[in-house]
C-alpha cells in the first residue's frame, strides 16, 4: 500500500514537472496573457498579404490560425486571442528574435544562416526561385540575362541565389537590390531592370499588381530550393514542440488538403517534395 501511495506521488510530481516546463518561455506568457502576437508580412500573396476583413490573410496564416487553434486546445487555454504584427522583408527576424512577435507567419526560407538569430517550425510550403520578364524581352531562360539587370529583394535568398549561381556560370550580369517587391516590380516594368527574380508563386502574386499583367511572363527556370517554415524565437523548444504538434496533426489529416486547395487549387497536386515534407511533418503523437 505504501509503495502504492509512493508511486502515486511521483506521478503526480513528474505530471506538474512536464507541465510546468511546457509552460516556459513564450508559452507561458501566451497562457497568462490569453494572446499570441503573430508576425505578418503584406507583401506575400499568397502566403501572406491584407483583405478587406484582416490585415492578413493566406496559405501560411490559414496554418498559422490552426496552429493557434491547436495550441489553445494543448494546454488549455480558452479565448486565445491573436495580436497581429506588421513586419517587413527586413524586419520580420528581429520582431522575433526581440519578442514583439511570437511566430512569423509568410514566405520565410529555412537556411542555417538565419538559424543563427531565430528558429523555425517544420517546413509548411517549399518553393523555388524563378524569374519574371517582359512577354517578348528575347529572355528564355537565365542564361539569356548575360550582359542585363536582374532585380531582387535586398536581404532575400533569392538574392543569394542570384549571386551564387552567376558566379558559378561563365555570364555577367548586374543584380539590382531594392527595399520591396513592389519596387522590383516597377523597375522590371518602367526598363531599369529585364528580370525580377524571387519566389515563383510570390511573382505570380506581384503580376496580379502590375500596370499590364499580360505584358509579363514567368520562365520555367528553377534556381534554387526555397523550404518555408513558420519562425520562431531561437532557444524555446518547448514553444517549437507545441507549433510543430500542430502542424503534425495538420498534416496527418485532412486539413492541409482543404489549405492547399483553397489556396492553390489550380496547381493541381503538391509537388512530390512537398508531398514528402507533409508525409515527414505529421510526427506521430
Amino acid at each position: 500500500m505504501a509503495r502504492t501511495v509512493a508511486l502515486f506521488i511521483v506521478a503526480l510530481f513528474v505530471s506538474g514537472a512536464v507541465h510546468a516546463q511546457a509552460l516556459e518561455g513564450r508559452l507561458k506568457r501566451i497562457a497568462e496573457t490569453k494572446t499570441i502576437a503573430i508576425a505578418y508580412r503584406s507583401d506575400a500573396t499568397p502566403f501572406s498579404f491584407p483583405d478587406e476583413k484582416s490585415p492578413a490573410t493566406g496559405f501560411s496564416i490559414d496554418l498559422c490560425r490552426r496552429v493557434v487553434s491547436s495550441i489553445e486546445r494543448q494546454f488549455n487555454i480558452e479565448g486565445l486571442k491573436i495580436h497581429w504584427v506588421p513586419v517587413t522583408v527586413q524586419s520580420r527576424f528581429e520582431a522575433v528574435a526581440k519578442g514583439r512577435a511570437d511566430m512569423e507567419c509568410g514566405s520565410s526560407t529555412i537556411t542555417l544562416a538565419r538559424m543563427k538569430e531565430v528558429d523555425f517550425s517544420s517546413i509548411i510550403f517549399v518553393e523555388s526561385t524563378g524569374l519574371l520578364v517582359k512577354a517578348g524581352s528575347g529572355v528564355g531562360s537565365f542564361s539569356d540575362l548575360s550582359g542585363r539587370k536582374i532585380a531582387v529583394v535586398a536581404g532575400t535568398t533569392n538574392e543569394r541565389a542570384i549571386n551564387e549561381l552567376l558566379k558559378r556560370r561563365p555570364m555577367q550580369a548586374t543584380v539590382l537590390a531594392l527595399k520591396s517587391r513592389d519596387e522590383a516590380l516597377a523597375a522590371l516594368e518602367q526598363g531599369s531592370a529585364d528580370a525580377f527574380a524571387s519566389d515563383k508563386l510570390l511573382l505570380v502574386g506581384a503580376v496580379t499588381k502590375a500596370k499590364d499583367p499580360r505584358s509579363l511572363t514567368l520562365l520555367p527556370d528553377q534556381l534554387s530550393f526555397e523550404p518555408y517554415g513558420i519562425v520562431l524565437p531561437r532557444g524555446d523548444s518547448a514553444f517549437r514542440l507545441a507549433v510543430n504538434t500542430g502542424l503534425a496533426r495538420i498534416y496527418a489529416g485532412d486539413e492541409i488538403v482543404e489549405i492547399f486547395r483553397r489556396w492553390f487549387g489550380g496547381l493541381g497536386r503538391p509537388s512530390t517534395v512537398l508531398e514528402a515534407a507533409y508525409t515527414l511533418g505529421a510526427y506521430p503523437e
